[in-house]
């Protein structure tokens, strides 16, 4: 038996980190939004099992992810096994296509697209409760890949709740240009930049405040867009703030980074032609990046 489990990349179009919580983590207040862009993960029942005597096993198609147990993908299979007691053989293959250190958050939804395979191979053993549980463990932002939907994220990224039905019509199926250079940014380094800087917090109630005037009214996504991660990394990383800034004033787009960076993304107005947009990119960042339109799920 095999499934493949499509696993889509996101984006945040409001990130506002609140602050550090005893615990290490940081709180947050967030709007991601899954893209119709993503990896694709395949899981096959049978088999052998692993040299250590694993009933998990990982293949990838870039050579750069790691195939061990470190990987997410691997990290939920053990998860799940230890939640329901279902342990077949299972070979995982990825079809990469997220770049790696980019705030898409490609390792998070490998993990619930794993978690999805391996429920659908078991005869559906947990509800949806218990997969929200399970990814919930695994990382901040994991949850929010089991909704298919815009979500609002909250605590550490666990506590996901759907927009309301008129803020996702005003985002749905929009358009974004990605684009990410050629190096990545670390996410517990960027997170630790902002403590280090201790200046880019946004108290919670002013971030709630912020995004209940977008909820309530009728502004588009544009003006949604905010992310007080981007001065930490801005600081150390001179070439997002500059292209932002030059596409934002030569083409009238509303830019942003997404997550802890590196990948920023411009939104794009129904029918706009990329093809100048794209060239200004490459003429400041080069021809070694990663660039791709996609729409918001």
């Amino acid at each position: 038996m095999d499934v493949t489990v499509f696993s889509p990349a996101k984006i945040n179009l409001f990130l506002a980190v609140t602050g550090r919580r005893a615990d290490g983590f940081h709180d947050l207040v967030s709007v991601a939004a899954p893209l119709d862009f993503g990896d694709e993960l395949k899981a096959e029942t049978g088999g052998r099992r692993t040299e250590a005597g694993g009933v998990f096993s990982l293949e990838c198609d870039q050579a750069e992810v790691p195939a061990d147990g470190s990987n997410l993908v691997l990290k939920a299979a053990e998860a799940f096994a230890n939640a329901t007691g279902w342990r077949e053989t299972v070979r995982f293959k990825l079809t990469k296509r997220i770049p790696m250190g980019a705030g898409l958050g490609g390792g998070s939804s490998n993990a619930v697209a794993a978690l999805r395979a391996l429920n659908r191979l078991s005869g559906d053993r947990l509800e949806a409760a218990g997969l929200e549980r399970l990814a919930a463990g695994l990382g901040s932002d994991c949850v929010l890949f089991l909704r298919d939907a815009p979500v609002v994220m909250r605590g550490r990224g666990e506590r996901v709740e759907l927009l309301p039905v008129a803020a996702t019509e005003r985002l749905r199926g929009r358009s974004a240009l990605l684009f990410k250079p050629g190096f990545g940014i670390s996410t517990p380094w960027a997170y630790g930049r902002m403590v280090a800087r201790g200046t880019d917090y946004l108290p919670a109630p002013e971030a709630e405040t912020k995004l209940a005037a977008w909820l309530g009214g009728a502004a588009p996504a544009e003006e949604l867009l905010f992310n007080n991660m981007e001065p930490a990394a801005f600081e150390k990383y001179l070439a997002l703030p500059v292209l932002l800034e030059k596409l934002r004033r030569e083409f009238g787009v509303a830019a942003a980074m997404s997550g802890s960076g590196s990948t920023c993304y411009a939104l794009l107005r129904d029918g706009q032609v990329t093809s100048a947009l794209i060239a200004r990119i490459r003429e400041l960042w080069g021809t070694e990046i990663f660039m791709r339109e996609a729409r918001l799920a």
